[in-house]
């Protein structure tokens, strides 16, 4: 019988670290880039869980995971209003168009 232990969940949470990680580095797209800095709060999130159950036992990792979350809904709000504006003013959402807002 297969058990699910600590290991696992650190190795999942690596892997989705690192593909938010290259998500963040190769996409153009400013939404792409969003759901890469997502990818990375989740995997720390469930960083924050799998050692509070594991090596803590506490709800710290729990209550630590909530307020990521908590920023995590914040900041794609931001972000989508910031997109909305970008798009109003470039009429691209290319991350690299953005140096010609600067003057």
């Amino acid at each position: 019988m297969l058990t699910v232990g600590l290991s696992h969940y650190l190795v999942l949470a690596a892997i989705m670290f690192c593909c938010g990680l290259a998500v963040m580095a190769t996409k153009r797209n400013a939404v792409g880039i969003l759901i890469g800095a997502e990818l990375v709060l989740n995997a720390a999130g469930l960083n924050f869980v799998a050692l509070s159950r594991y090596a803590i036992g506490r709800l710290d990792g729990q209550i630590v995971t909530l307020f990521v979350i908590l920023l995590a809904a914040a900041e794609a709000a931001i972000a989508i209003a910031i997109f909305v504006n970008y798009y109003r003013s470039l009429a691209t959402i290319d991350a690299d168009a953005g140096d010609k807002l600067r003057g």
